[in-house]
């Protein structure tokens, strides 16, 4: 198999639709469709199924995907080594984000970042929630910060960098606001907000329609693209919504009140990046981003002469 094949074969075993491997590939879906027959003639089975439904793997197609996948990024993971050793870290990495908290995480970690890899600039790039795994894996950037775990078989967590408290938002006249704390089984008397990561799966039972962790349904409130919106109709009372510790302190408003949990896990932040794309760089700000990788800036930058 030839390079380009296997990226188009294992891009669309991901995406299961040709239209958004074009897109990841840069490349039209009638080149996707030509790569993927051309491989499939070699093999001499189906590779996938096609239907009006969209694209699915074939058993065939599924066991070279899980042959095939390891393989390819260890190799793509010793090239990156390999380049790392002749130039070091060098170039630029783009690293992404969708909200204040990740603001301490991406601080601590770009400065330990810098102190290592001088050579290496990092560009730090803002993005929507729901667009940061499209952008990711659509190769706008290299890491993001998000919350962890984030699954996918075609992406890879680094360490827990910032772990914080879960709040609830609520409109500041609901009866939850005068609550000292509230328990996921209340998400069962309100509308929770619909956003990116709105609930964690371990919020749910698999397979099931949204419910507590006692069996009670959670209604499915109004759909946001931003926090900023979120916000706004938790405040004009259509809905609640849990997030991180760390709103109470960057989004201050009079009409919306964050109440904590008393029965959840902590929110955790962390470095996310496409396993089969990485590199020197983006391994190195793992690293960084990690607890002691940035003890370790941190001590750097008091020890350093000053100027």
């Amino acid at each position: 198999m030839e390079r380009h094949e296997i990226e188009a074969f294992l891009t669309l075993a991901e995406e299961l639709h040709v239209g958004r491997t074009a897109l990841r590939l840069r490349v039209t879906t009638a080149h996707v469709s030509q790569v993927i027959g051309k491989l499939e003639r070699r093999v001499g089975a189906p590779l996938f199924e096609r239907s009006s439904q969209g694209v699915r793997l074939t058993p065939i197609g599924r066991r070279l995907h899980e042959d095939v996948r390891p393989a390819f990024e260890r190799l793509e993971a010793a090239l990156a080594t390999a380049v790392a050793a002749g130039r070091g870290v060098t170039g630029t990495l783009r690293v992404g984000f969708v909200g204040p908290a990740e603001g301490p995480v991406l601080a601590g970690a770009t400065e330990a970042f810098r102190l290592r890899h001088p050579g290496c600039e990092v560009s730090v790039r803002e993005v929507r929630m729901g667009e940061a795994l499209e952008r990711l894996r659509a190769d706008a950037l290299d890491v993001l910060i998000a919350c962890l775990p984030v699954a996918g078989p075609d992406l890879a967590n680094g360490s827990v960098v910032l772990s914080e408290p879960r709040v609830l938002a609520v409109p500041a006249r609901h009866a939850l606001a005068r609550r000292a704390s509230v328990s996921v089984e209340d998400l069962a008397h309100a509308e929770v907000l619909q956003a990116p990561c709105s609930l964690p799966d371990h919020w749910r039972e698999p397979g099931s329609p949204r419910v507590t962790p006692g069996g009670r349904a959670i209604a499915e409130g109004r759909s946001a693209a931003t926090f900023g919106e979120v916000l706004a109709l938790v405040g004009a009372g259509h809905g609640v919504f849990p997030v991180g510790a760390h709103a109470t302190r960057a989004h201050v408003r009079p009409d919306v009140a964050f109440v904590p949990f008393h029965d959840t896990p902590p929110l955790d932040w962390g470095p996310v990046w496409r396993a089969s794309r990485a590199n020197a760089r983006i391994r190195a700000f793992a690293e960084a981003a990690a607890p002691g990788g940035r003890r370790t800036g941190a001590a750097a930058t008091a020890s350093a002469p000053r100027l």
